[in-house]
């Protein structure tokens, strides 16, 4: 490649909340990409448990120690937030079968809005493989513990959180 392309990332996601397995996924994109964008979309879901602000919050502290990340939020087509700022690819984690069809299907719809735009996927280390936002919620809903799922940060504003719910 020629030493004057940047090379930028963009890590789309709702992140409500984020946990290890997104903030892997995200270190792994800033070893293999000079800038990596943490791109949490507004209006992504219907009724997230955080505010935008929140999970911007929470994905700052979580990524905190990676100099070359920053967080940010969106409105609209993930390709035009991309283009506005010089990416060449989105980096999606994938855990299992249902993630690679419905990431596949969004890839190749990216493709067509923006063909200059390259998805790469990463498969999810072992220990996250079964694990999503929802069902973090859904635990810690219920009393239980899900410490070693998400950041410290996460961790206290979701019991927080679920304790005013």
């Amino acid at each position: 490649m020629a030493d004057n392309l940047q090379h930028i990332a963009v890590c789309p996601g709702s992140f409500d909340p984020i946990t290890e397995g997104h903030v892997d996924v995200i270190r792994r994109a800033s070893q293999m990409f000079e800038k990596v964008y943490v791109a949490i979309a507004q209006g992504a879901e219907k009724a997230p448990l955080f505010s935008v602000d929140e999970r911007v919050a929470m994905a700052r502290a979580a990524c905190a120690e990676m100099a070359n990340v920053e967080v940010d939020s969106f409105v609209g087509l993930v390709v035009e937030y991309a283009r506005q700022r010089g990416a060449v690819a989105l980096v999606k984690g994938l855990r299992a079968i249902t993630d690679f069809d419905r990431e596949m299907q969004m890839s190749w719809m990216n493709r067509q809005l923006a063909p200059d735009l390259c998805t790469v996927f990463l498969v999810s280390h072992p220990d996250y493989a079964f694990l999503s936002s929802s069902l973090v919620k859904d635990v810690a809903s219920m009393g239980g513990d899900v410490t070693k799922f998400v950041p410290e940060p996460v961790l206290n504003r979701l019991k927080e959180k679920l304790v005013r719910h």
